[in-house]
């Protein structure tokens, strides 16, 4: 496990861009917190330093955004407001994962029951007032376990002006 403590909402999207260079193309990762707690920042960080340039907006309603990049196809789902797993079926979740190389960010995993696959890493994400965020990373599999271990011990970021 490794843990972080993210003062400020740049230190979050920063571990989503590290974990999006340590997982080489490839992956899946379940995002739990409760709400506001920073699953969609750090799904920013990830897919910025993946090449999107464009916005990044939960996918609350539409339950799951595609971002085809040059190098990696990155699918965000936010399963929070999932009726029922099964949905998931008609939905074709299989067929997300069938096209490397492919990414999966999934937030609320636990609401897709069975039809989630397993995840390599698990963030957990909590929000600690006033104004920042703690972070705790589970390797779940061997790829999980390698991931983690391309991540730094602690995070810098800078701080773009544009943004």
């Amino acid at each position: 496990m490794k843990c972080y403590d993210l003062a400020e909402t740049e230190a979050t999207e920063a571990l989503g861009a590290a974990l999006a260079q340590a997982c080489q193309r490839q992956g899946v990762v379940h995002l739990s917190g409760q709400l506001g707690a920073g699953k969609t920042t750090f799904a920013r960080g990830f897919l910025r330093a993946l090449g999107h340039q464009g916005a990044v907006k939960s996918p609350t309603y539409t339950l799951v955004e595609p971002y085809e990049l040059p190098a990696v196809t990155v699918y965000h789902f936010d399963l929070y407001r999932l009726g029922d797993p099964e949905e998931l079926e008609y939905l074709g979740i299989r067929d997300y994962f069938a096209r490397p190389p492919v990414v999966c960010l999934i937030e609320w995993p636990e609401q897709g029951g069975d039809y989630v696959p397993a995840a390599d890493v698990l963030l957990h994400l909590r929000y600690v007032p006033p104004m920042s965020r703690h972070a705790e990373l589970w390797a779940l599999t061997p790829q999980g376990e390698q991931m983690l271990a391309r991540l730094p011990e602690s995070l810098s970021y800078q701080v773009n002006a544009e943004d």
